[in-house]
């Protein structure tokens, strides 16, 4: 297929008493385990940073600030200097992407790194909702919802709002408005059970059970309305499971881009004790 791509004097550079077919398999399979490599390595560094960012840290002050009604003596188990913030993973992943950049890597695999990396930052968010009574709140939802749009945000500003991204979040997305809607009514639950189509069953009813008012004259979720959720989504063939994969990768595909490059006008640096190559 390149060879279509390549100008006449180009393919007269091709090798052709080498077959190079057989290393083909062999390069492939190096150039995923570097990527998946990559990707590890930029996790590791943005997961610390994800649970404090996204959940715990107040982006927008104020609103959260009546703690659920039952959960007021609680104190935070990370002391708030030296916290992680939303600032934090943003700045994180603007020092990713322009690495990235600046060593010419791939448009198309850059855009495929910020889809898993914006993967991570919804499952490992979204898990964490789903263990923590005193982050299924109203105001959490509010929160979430606001910083997720500050990631949107940069995706935007990155030329990035194509990658996929955007779309790894709709699980995280679907659970801030689970924790803003109303819950009362049988309206109601047809609303969620069609809202939530990225969430499953048991992540759904895990919410709604975890809901804690955040002041007195807000009710709890009726176990009989919980009933009704149930009821209505019994047919929907979804994975039983609670949490989602943190450590999923997507696979990764290498596009093929054609290069100008003529290969005649290369200069060979004399440091790399090349001279014995002519240039033809």
């Amino acid at each position: 297929g390149f060879m279509k791509h390549n100008t006449p004097r180009q393919n007269e550079h091709c090798l052709t008493n080498f077959d190079l077919a057989e290393y083909r398999q062999v390069l492939s399979d190096l150039a995923i385990q570097i990527y998946q490599q990559l990707v590890r390595v930029l996790e590791n560094i943005l997961q610390p940073m994800i649970v404090s960012g996204m959940l715990e840290h107040e982006t927008i002050q104020g609103v959260s600030g009546v703690k659920p009604t039952g959960l007021r003596k609680r104190t935070s188990s990370i002391a708030d200097e030296g916290t992680y913030t939303l600032d934090s993973i943003i700045r994180q992943l603007n020092s990713f992407h322009s690495v990235m950049c600046q060593h010419g890597m791939d448009p198309e695999l850059i855009k495929q790194v910020v889809k898993q990396m914006f993967y991570i930052i919804g499952a490992v968010t979204l898990n964490n909702l789903l263990l923590r009574k005193d982050m299924c709140s109203w105001s959490k939802g509010m929160q979430i919802r606001y910083n997720v749009s500050q990631l949107e945000e940069w995706l935007r500003d990155k030329n990035l709002m194509n990658s996929g991204a955007k779309e790894t979040l709709e699980p995280l997305i679907q659970a801030a408005q689970l924790l803003q809607v109303k819950k009362k009514t049988d309206e109601d639950a047809e609303a969620i059970c069609s809202m939530c189509n990225a969430l499953t069953t048991a992540q759904i009813v895990k919410v709604l059970n975890l809901y804690t008012p955040v002041n007195e004259f807000e009710e709890r979720v009726l176990v009989s309305f919980i009933r009704t959720i149930q009821l209505r989504l019994r047919d929907r063939k979804d994975s039983p499971q609670l949490l989602m994969d943190a450590k999923h990768i997507f696979p990764v595909t290498f596009p093929f881009n054609p290069s100008s490059l003529a290969l005649e006008t290369i200069q060979i640096p004399a440091s790399l004790g090349l001279g014995f190559i002519s240039r033809v």
